[in-house]
């Protein structure tokens, strides 16, 4: 992704409308008892389209504006959602998936990374965390509802995205040379 003010204002706008959903619109909707969780699909699916750097970043900020927001321990979920912003895009950097339902796992597993994590992170820290069976329940139930909702927020985020992404800052395609003559290894660029 170049970093254009373009990229920046796409990118917090997708991280602003995940957290602005996820505390006004679908803080009250429960099926199945259990609450999806954009915050996490939101930060992923930027990861996944804009790379490892873009994604930790916009993990670092959503979960910030969401401690913010919430009136959360500050810091727990800007920690946690780095992480999972940074895996997510380091696994697009590695493996380069391109299957049209990549969107499922991916979202699984970055939802149930972050549920994991925090969880992980608020005990550590004593915020107030409760252990029971039931924590786990609502884990996995959380994960495969946001299975459910990863391709709708994966598509819109990809169409959000994809202008800024195919963005060639300098300008390289245009000032394309034919084949460049290479020497030995240890002797290119010395010319005689």
């Amino acid at each position: 992704m170049s970093l254009t003010p373009q990229a920046f204002a796409r990118t917090g706008g997708i991280a602003l409308l995940v957290v602005i959903l996820q505390i006004s619109g679908l803080g009250g909707a429960h099926p199945f008892g259990i609450h999806p969780d954009l915050v996490p699909l939101g930060v992923a699916a930027v990861a996944i389209y804009a790379g490892s750097v873009a994604g930790a970043a916009t993990g670092f900020a959503t979960g910030f504006l969401l401690d913010l927001v919430v009136g959360g321990t500050m810091g727990v979920s800007s920690l946690v959602l780095t992480a999972v912003g940074y895996a997510i895009g380091r696994y697009r950097e590695v493996r380069d998936p391109a299957h049209g339902l990549m969107p499922i796992p991916v979202g699984a597993a970055a939802t149930l990374g972050y549920l994991i994590a925090f969880a992980a992170v608020s005990f550590m820290l004593d915020v107030g965390s409760s252990v029971s069976p039931l924590v786990v329940r609502d884990a996995l139930v959380t994960t495969l509802l946001n299975a459910l909702l990863a391709l709708p927020v994966f598509l819109l985020a990809r169409r959000v995205l994809r202008p800024v992404l195919l963005v060639d800052p300098v300008g390289l395609r245009s000032r394309r040379r034919g084949p460049r003559e290479t020497g030995p290894l240890g002797l290119r660029g010395l010319e005689a």
